[in-house]
């Protein structure tokens, strides 16, 4: 004798629930005359055999062939022979809004930088979309039927894949290369990408009710960044070895330096054990270059012990090396003049620390 129910509801919704099914171990067993009852902000859904058939609304519903017609031109067999007990699946779908769903960007965003440090840049942002299910059987085909429930948690990836691919498709479209751009892009970002964004989730059966971006930021490179993204090794080798060299030419203690160096070639030979031949002779030019960046510390730490003395005596006070008022920013670039005309600096790292600085002096009102 099959268990029939003849009362089904779930009023008990969790606040990230989207679907839940009843009865929760499987199939249920239901005659003509059942009821049925569906809460505000719900909407149930009866599938049979995996087949979605009818929805039932807001309300306290009385199972008959006039609100089920799907289902009962289904089940003409059993009509016919006078049986009216059936088996199905009620699936109730959460339509209330879900504000505040917070997205990342994990992986971060590829931008790429022509011309500039190691070709790309991995940008960094985060958010929070509000959601709702629009069309309920659309939803259920896609994500809800064979599940006992389905919370937000189980398709956030998919969400998020989907955040994290227009916005990298509209930096791409607009040609953005740097950081400053990207963020001067936001308030337009939003916009489009609420246009751009509703079409598809619209296909997934959501309703996008707003998209919220904050600041972009970008994340530090690694040596493993580079070689996943087939960046220019070389440049950014050279790009390391500079920024090196300037600290170290502003810190009279070079020792935690060099040991840094050390530990960065001991990492490198760490990783380039599980890389293919590509990759590892990608990881041997990274290897190199750090080997010579290390070298030239040391080298510089012998010559700054022998000269520290005689170059304070020789060179004006330096100025800060973090400056913060335009007047120390300007003695810094007046420095680097002098440093560049005296051969200690080379030209391209003094065009790159002036356009730096001259920036900086021009937010400044310089």
């Amino acid at each position: 004798m099959p268990r029939i129910i003849d009362v089904i509801s779930h009023p008990n919704v969790m606040e990230d629930e989207l679907v839940w099914r009843e009865p929760q171990q499987g199939n249920g067993d239901f005659r003509f005359g059942s009821r049925v009852i569906v809460q505000e902000s719900q909407v149930a859904i009866f599938v049979r055999q995996g087949q979605v058939l009818d929805a039932l609304g807001p309300g306290a519903h009385t199972i008959s062939t006039g609100n089920l017609p799907l289902l009962s031109e289904a089940l003409d067999f059993l009509i016919a022979s006078g049986k009216n007990i059936f088996t199905a699946d009620v699936y109730f779908v959460n339509l209330r809004d879900l504000p505040q769903v917070p997205w990342g960007t994990n992986p971060p965003i590829y931008m790429e930088t022509p011309g500039r440090g190691a070709g790309f840049m991995l940008l960094r942002n985060r958010g929070v979309i509000d959601i709702a299910i629009d069309d309920p059987i659309r939803f259920l085909k896609q994500y809800g039927i064979g599940r006992p429930s389905l919370r937000l948690a189980d398709i956030r990836d998919r969400l998020q894949t989907i955040v994290l691919g227009e916005i990298a498709e509209l930096i791409s479209r607009e040609k953005i290369t740097t950081v400053q751009d990207a963020n001067r892009l936001i308030s337009s970002l939003e916009s489009a990408l609420l246009a751009s964004l509703s079409t598809e989730f619209q296909a997934l059966g959501l309703r996008l009710k707003s998209f919220q971006a904050g600041t972009f930021d970008v994340k530090e490179l690694t040596q493993e960044d580079i070689i996943k993204y087939g960046g220019d090794a070389r440049t950014f080798a050279e790009m390391r070895r500079l920024d090196i060299a300037e600290a170290a030419a502003q810190n009279p203690g070079l020792g935690g330096a060099a040991a840094g160096a050390g530990m960065g070639l001991g990492l490198g030979q760490a990783l380039g054990a599980a890389m293919n031949p590509e990759q590892a002779a990608l990881q041997q030019q990274l290897q190199q270059q750090q080997l010579m960046m290390q070298q030239m510390m040391m080298q510089m730490m012998a010559n700054q012990a022998n000269q520290q003395q005689q170059a304070r005596q020789a060179q004006p006070q330096q100025p800060p090396a973090n400056p913060q008022t335009k007047e120390e920013i300007e003695a810094l670039i007046a420095n680097l003049d002098m440093r560049l005309a005296n051969g200690e600096i080379s030209e391209a790292t003094y065009n790159r620390l002036v356009e730096r600085w001259e920036k900086r002096l021009k937010e400044l009102g310089g």
